[in-house]
């Protein structure tokens, strides 16, 4: 347990806080993109050929992937701050690895430690939850979401220039100053979260989640190059698919998984997840093409014939589109909500792909599409956080946007495939060269426009989150909340033994909700109240009758065991014509099939089973000697249930005409 401090940052201002945490966003992006115009010119400069050039770009890919989901998982258990400077520190050995090594195997090296920088946007936006007055928390996450698209859009000039006068080095002595440049400003402006869940990490879900991915992007990032049906790829999605498959039961047997897949299979989570991918393909769709799109040549008789530079300052209004809208949005989650904000986001989405499949005739009209496909962008990416936020207990907060950030990530790598397979498969040859066809374009634009339309039906199916609890005004230059509690504790039974995957909800006396968590396999949960004093802790289990109590917190008091003493049961007599039916058999399965339960019944006919999960079950009562029988279907509710059975009254039943 800790209590909220503020002492590192000396009532640091929110804005300074901010501004810190969305420059850690924009360094992330740019490590994304920061390379891509010198991809045609590092075979000549490594002495390599274009295939293994492309690896300086899949290795940041696989790493951020790598890392996103673990280290934003650390950063639930041992300190947020902490794995922003874990993160910062090794981006910044990577770049200058990279600087220095002018060799491939160290540029590779290098760009794969780039890659960790992926970890701070989940991490920083679980530092804004944490620190923020709750009336400021959506609206920072927003432009903290919006610096995704601000930094891609940057990366490609800002590499184009640096590279034009400085050299190649250049771009990663740049990119390690500014990461050095943010480390000091992260130790000196943000205050270390109290708000952890210790204890120990899942390494076994880690290497399978890490291998999974690396296959998968592997697969999705180099199949065009190497083949759809070639083995390698082959091989690659093989083994995404036995980890996966080998993960998933993992992480459910694990006290302490990884990525809690109970929590992330809940409906507002699961949506908002999906929603996240799709949107990460449509997004990504605007980026690859657009540049593509304005450096055609002219002798096409559609392209622009713009350089890498131009056509990378091209895409600056886009970017700085995104700033724009940020802060709009987190003001329309405020006034509409989360999902109605997704919802538009994803339509705007839609609607501005719609609209580039015409908007091809003028550089102006492709940089306007371009804008509005960032404003759908802006709200999409504003709106998934507070989403995510609002439906995972608060102790994996950094966790639960790390699987979104990672699903987003992914959602990339598929638009980029796709783009690169499409825009070489529908070609136009002029003067004896090759280049992809207006129609491609086209093509790619009506996919991306498709996928924000499923995005949009997705996140319509979210459901409706209830409004945030009330909390006592903070002044408005205040970072934090200095008396918040991380509260501990267990669920257990009578007999003091624990009940695991037990649900504690925390809500204030007045009836507003606070935090929840899900007990581990050794009954252990952790909440976070945002004060001392009195609340009414919920727990439930599935097998035992639920219990309130209203509780008392303080500095002192942070620990509380919750014991459920009634287990839940299915009970009932089985007679025949009216007389008990001693020794009776009573079998309960599923109505699919599977064996639930069965017991014996008593002298008096009486029997008692553990309840079941909720659900629809078959009851069956068989007397041995008689080998009467009687079967039923009965829908069990999580509440103890009577079933009483008059074998003699259904054989009665079973005779008549």
């Amino acid at each position: 347990m800790s209590t909220h401090s503020n002492q590192a940052t000396g009532r640091t201002s929110s804005t300074v806080l901010v501004t810190v945490l969305c420059m850690s966003g924009t360094v992330v992006a740019l490590q994304q993109t920061l390379i891509i115009p010198l991809l045609a010119d590092f075979p000549g400069i490594l002495g390599i050929d274009y295939a293994s050039a492309s690896w300086l770009v899949t290795a940041t890919l696989l790493t951020a992937a790598v890392a996103t989901p673990i280290v934003s998982r650390l950063a639930d258990m041992f300190g947020k701050r902490r794995m922003m400077v874990v993160s910062l520190l090794t981006m910044v050995l990577g770049s200058v690895i990279a600087a220095v090594g002018a060799t491939f195997p160290a540029m590779l090296v290098g760009r794969g430690l780039q890659g960790f920088a992926s970890a701070l946007v989940p991490v920083g936006i679980g530092i804004l939850r944490d620190e923020l007055p709750k009336s400021k928390v959506a609206g920072a996450t927003a432009m903290m979401s919006a610096t995704l698209g601000i930094g891609s859009a940057l990366g490609l000039p800002l590499s184009g220039l640096v590279y034009e006068h400085f050299g190649w080095e250049a771009i990663f002595w740049l990119s390690a100053a500014v990461g050095v440049a943010l480390l000091v400003a992260v130790l000196a402006v943000v205050p270390e979260s109290p708000v952890r869940t210790p204890g120990r990490f899942d390494y076994g879900g880690a290497v399978l989640l890490s291998v999974a991915l690396t296959a998968l992007l592997l697969a999705i990032s180099k199949g065009g190059t190497w083949g759809w049906g070639s083995e390698p790829t082959i091989l690659a999605l093989v083994v995404s698919l036995v980890a996966f498959a080998a993960w998933f039961p993992y992480e459910l047997r694990v006290n302490q998984p990884m990525v809690d897949l109970r929590t992330s299979v809940r409906r507002p989570v699961l949506l908002t997840n999906i929603s996240a991918l799709l949107v990460g393909i449509s997004m990504y769709s605007n980026m690859l093409s657009t540049t593509q799109q304005l450096e055609v040549s002219t002798v096409t008789g559609y392209g622009h014939g713009l350089s890498v530079l131009v056509a990378g300052l091209c895409m600056m209004p886009a970017g700085l589109m995104m700033v724009v809208v940020a802060p709009i949005a987190g003001r329309l989650i405020g006034r509409v909500g989360a999902k109605r904000t997704l919802v538009a986001g994803a339509l705007v989405l839609a609607g501005a792909f719609t609209l580039r499949i015409f908007l091809t005739g003028s550089v102006p009209m492709i940089v306007a599409g371009a804008m509005l496909v960032t404003t759908g962008t802006a709200m999409a990416y504003a709106a998934m956080p507070m989403l995510i936020m609002g439906s995972v207990p608060i102790t994996e907060t950094a966790s639960a946007n790390g699987l979104n950030a990672l699903l987003r990530s992914v959602g990339t790598s598929v638009s980029s495939a796709v783009i690169s397979a499409v825009l070489t498969a529908i070609t136009v040859e002029v003067a004896g060269q090759v280049f992809p066809a207006l129609g491609a374009f086209k093509v790619v634009f009506a996919m991306a426009a498709v996928a924000g339309a499923v995005a949009a039906l997705v996140a319509a199916f979210i459901p409706r989150q209830q409004s945030a609890p009330v909390v006592a005004p903070i002044p408005a230059d205040a970072v934090g909340a200095p008396e918040e509690l991380v509260v501990t504790g267990s669920v257990l039974h009578a007999d003091l033994q624990p009940i695991r995957h037990a649900v504690v909800s925390v809500f204030r006396t007045s009836g507003e909700p606070v935090d929840w968590s899900r007990a581990d396999k050794a009954g252990e949960f952790s909440v976070v109240l945002p004060a001392p004093g009195p609340y009414l802790v919920v727990a439930s289990a599935d097998g035992w009758a639920p219990r309130s109590q209203v509780l008392e917190f303080d500095e002192s008091r942070t620990r509380q065991s919750v014991v459920l003493a009634e287990r839940l049961r299915l009970r009932g007599r089985v007679s025949a014509g009216g007389m008990p039916a001693t020794a009776a058999v009573v079998t309960l399965a599923k109505t699919t099939g599977e064996f639930v339960a069965s017991t014996r019944c008593g002298d008096d006919g009486r029997y008692q089973l553990a309840l079941p999960p909720t659900g629809r079950y078959l009851f069956t009562a068989l007397e041995p000697g008689s080998r009467c029988t009687s079967t039923r279907q009965i829908f069990v509710l999580a509440q103890s249930a009577t079933i009483d059975v008059d074998l003699a009254e259904d054989l009665e039943a079973v005779r008549a005409p």
